[in-house]
């Protein structure tokens, strides 16, 4: 007989006769209890549940891991020595060293498709791109205050034991559950203003007092790439599909920062904008994606319900809705799982229509779950033609669309301004071939004369009614403009970082004494060994420092020379920043030039010559030697 053991969303099925607990350390490191209760012999007619309301069997654990990521210098509060600042930290010199890591892997395994390249813009971001962007009129929350001792909340956040997806509710809605008797988390009263809209950007001036330009922080890297899309698209030939990333800070004003990393106010963000023609939309090879992964479609919709099965069948079944975004998924999956996130803790959430952003019609959201429950790390959204059209609209520009060629030319009427040159001529001057140009160039006419002519070096000028006439020509057209979609996937590295370190951070004894480490994934670390004398004496240190030396000279490669304490206590000062691999110095290596290699996780020692390890390294190969 089998049994089924449901934990949270987590499903793990075991024969009666192996020990319980086994199904649970891979959750979380450590064992948990359960309440089991026995189905009937009907084929499992009410299977074997676990109560949701599981705990760990030791809740302080959070607490733990946060100490040791502060005291090890992974992750700190910023500006402490001023009591520090709510939803700001700082990555101390080993998180810093894996934050980097984690984005090279990133950059990486995105521009390894060939049609992506990385650009870099400023995070200060002029008011006009985001009004047209949307942010300054849509990019808010709802905020309520406490009556009784004036905290401000979030209004969403207090209602989230209320409703199961609190942050698609109105401000009516939630003022409604507020009054149901929600208590404030400060004073325990129960007396809320009405919840409403903050904008969440920070505002700032660029320039000098009066002449001063409003402008904001960024709050997404992806308005930087639209404002690129001129040069994306004569960088790439003129040929779709072809995709921009961008590494670097964003920032929101959040309401109430909680949770440590995961909702801060400066944060580390990276964003892929993916542009394509939505008539011949790339399909990706999702074949090879055979992974079954949790997928919670849009309650609303036709596929409502969690639904397990993989990419390609989601795609086919309609759940997932765009082929583009199905690719984007299953390569969103593969990022995760090789940079260490357990795939047990992946699962992937489709936004409701009222939950939806406002640039976007599918959203879906990759949730990975930890010691904060269910946290959205991953946001892929279909944005559509979104952004370019309202760039284009707000600036006047013309270089925001692509070039669609048919297979075969069309005869059609098209409408269009014939210059008249005993006008234009006299009045434009040196300029006159530019504003011919500009108008032969119109592929939307207006509705009425006068209007504004963009020229190409964006200088613009009025063509009055005697300057042109309005003729209809049947031609031989053979292709058209038209405005590119964007499929984006956007990622929090803080989020995934967090997530990282709580999925690898493993707790346990060695004789007698508390022994935790992190077991990070291969090129995750901050350092990929360290070099450990046996004895600070007879020529030990001076070879360790050579090997360490030459381990640092190879690009991509880091190694820590340390030689303080017992050889013991170094072995598990590397364990717990989830150093892989120790390399010790001994008296044979004197001898012979060969070291111990010692692995983190199972703590197993081989014995290697350095040029062998050297090798070993640069290849990511060392487990071959065990």
């Amino acid at each position: 007989m089998q049994y089924y053991v449901l934990i949270g969303q987590f499903e793990s099925r075991f024969d009666v006769s192996k020990p319980i607990f086994n199904c649970f350390e891979p959750l979380y490191g450590t064992r948990r209890t359960a309440l089991i209760s026995q189905s009937s012999e009907d084929g499992l007619k009410d299977g074997w549940r676990v109560a949701s309301s599981l705990k760990m069997a030791d809740e302080r654990r959070l607490e733990r891991l946060t100490s040791m990521l502060k005291r090890r210098g992974i992750i700190l509060p910023a500006f402490e020595i001023y009591g520090g600042v709510s939803g700001l930290i700082d990555y101390g010199p080993v998180g810093a060293a894996m934050l980097r890591r984690v984005t090279q892997n990133w950059l990486d395994h995105w521009m390894s498709q060939g049609d992506i390249v990385e650009i870099d813009s400023p995070t200060l971001t002029p008011e006009a791109v985001l009004v047209a962007s949307g942010h300054v009129g849509e990019f808010s929350d709802l905020m309520t205050e406490c009556k009784a001792c004036s905290s401000v909340f979030r209004a969403d956040h207090l209602i989230e034991d209320e409703h199961p997806n609190a942050d698609s509710l109105g401000a009516q809605e939630i003022d409604g559950l507020l009054g149901s008797g929600i208590a404030c988390p400060s004073c325990e009263e129960s007396a809320w203003t009405a919840a409403q809209p903050m904008n969440l950007m920070f505002q700032t001036s660029i320039g000098a007092m009066s002449s001063g330009r409003t402008a904001y922080m960024r709050p997404e890297t992806a308005q930087g790439m639209f404002m690129l899309f001129p040069s994306l698209y004569r960088h790439f030939r003129q040929r779709l599909p072809f995709g921009a990333v961008q590494i670097g800070h964003g920032y929101r004003n959040e309401i109430s920062p909680r949770q440590g990393m995961i909702r801060l106010r400066e944060f580390n963000m990276a964003e892929l904008e993916y542009f394509i023609d939505p008539q011949d939309p790339p399909v990706g090879d999702i074949s090879k994606h055979n992974e079954i992964i949790t997928l919670i479609p849009d309650p609303d919709g036709p596929h409502s319900g969690e639904s397990r099965m993989s990419f390609g069948a989601a795609l086919e079944a309609g759940i997932v809705r765009h082929p583009t975004v199905a690719w984007f998924l299953a390569r969103t999956w593969d990022f995760l799982v090789g940079v260490g996130i357990d795939p047990a803790r992946i699962r992937f959430r489709q936004h409701a229509s009222t939950e939806m952003a406002h640039y976007a019609t599918d959203c879906w959201d990759c949730e990975i779950h930890g010691e904060h429950g269910w946290v959205e790390c991953v946001g892929i959204a279909n944005r559509t033609c979104h952004d370019l059209e309202n760039h284009e609209t707000h600036s006047k520009a013309r270089g925001l669309r692509a070039w669609r060629q048919f297979a075969t030319p069309r005869k059609q009427v098209v409408e269009r301004l014939a210059p008249n040159g005993a006008v234009i001529g006299p009045t434009f001057r040196n300029d006159a071939a530019a504003v011919v140009t500009a108008l032969e160039a119109l592929t939307e006419l207006p509705d009425s004369l006068p209007f504004d002519l963009s020229l190409e070096d964006g200088r613009s000028v009025t063509i009055n009614p005697d300057m042109v006439e309005r003729r209809e020509e049947t031609a031989n057209v053979s292709g058209e403009w038209f405005t590119p979609h964007v499929i984006e996937p956007a990622f929090g590295f803080d989020r995934i970082i967090w997530h990282i370190l709580d999925h690898a951070y493993t707790e346990g004894e060695k004789e007698g004494e508390d022994y935790n480490h992190l077991s990070l994934a291969a090129g995750i670390s901050s350092i990929d060994c360290v070099v450990l004398p046996l004895f600070d004496k007879g020529g030990m240190p001076e070879l360790a420092t050579e090997i360490n030396t030459t381990i640092n000279a190879v690009p991509r490669l880091r190694a820590q020379l340390d030689s303080s304490r017992s050889i013991g206590r170094r072995y598990a000062r590397a364990d717990e920043i989830g150093v892989p691999w120790a390399l010790t110095v001994d008296h044979t290596s004197l001898e012979d030039g060969s070291v111990t290699v010692r692995r983190r996780d199972d703590q197993v020692q081989v014995r290697a010559f350095v040029d062998e390890v050297l090798e070993h390294l640069r290849n990511n190969s060392l487990d071959s030697l065990f």
